[in-house]
């Protein structure tokens, strides 16, 4: 089974997230701030990975901890169901339009985090949630996870439209990243032999 469950706390936060890579898409996910809370149901619906994710964090001063510390323990979630990694396809990529807006987004289950977020938003916040803690989320989960993640904005003005094509796009290249090969179910995809980094 490739699942995990992980909890975080600190001062600021107390996060708890479970993962099964093998789901059907189910998100059962309260954070206290609507918007990610929205987002994080795309993610599973589009991922296929089942999601179950609590936080609890200082929204009385800011939306930023909460964010950041959510994508902190989704990303050991998912590093700790991939385990050593093996049989998967690794490398994933979708485009995603959302009306006006278009996302992309290609990602290496590699071992070497690193993201590169192109994303300019033309409004600083989508409702109450501020634009910039897309890429504070993002970031904190594929440094967590251990993925090489390329976010592209290809199109878009509506900053709501551009946040959900990037997490759909996101979504579906992490689907196929984490998915079993067929042709190479006991192997680990790296002439390495390892993807540990």
């Amino acid at each position: 089974m490739r699942t995990a469950d992980i909890e975080r706390n600190t001062r600021e936060t107390r996060i708890r997230a479970r993962v099964d890579l093998d789901g059907t898409g189910q998100a059962d996910v309260a954070t206290g701030i609507g918007f990610l809370d929205h987002m994080l149901d795309s993610l599973a619906r589009h991922s296929q990975i089942d999601l179950h994710l609590r936080a609890e964090g200082d929204l009385h001063i800011d939306m930023h901890h909460t964010t950041e510390d959510a994508g902190i323990v989704l990303g050991q979630a998912l590093r700790a169901a991939l385990a050593d990694k093996r049989g998967i396809r690794r490398y994933g990529h979708a485009v995603v339009p959302m009306d006006e807006a278009l996302a992309e987004c290609a990602l290496d289950i590699s071992g070497r985090p690193f993201l590169v977020w192109q994303v300019p938003f033309a409004a600083p916040k989508v409702g109450a949630m501020d634009t910039e803690l897309f890429e504070e989320f993002f970031r904190a989960l594929v440094m967590n996870a251990g993925l090489t993640c390329h976010i592209t904005q290809k199109a878009g003005t509506n900053a709501h439209h551009v946040a959900e094509g990037c997490f759909k796009a996101f979504a579906r290249a992490l689907r196929m990243a984490v998915e079993t090969d067929p042709r190479a179910p006991d192997s680990i995809p790296s002439t390495k032999g390892a993807l540990q980094g």
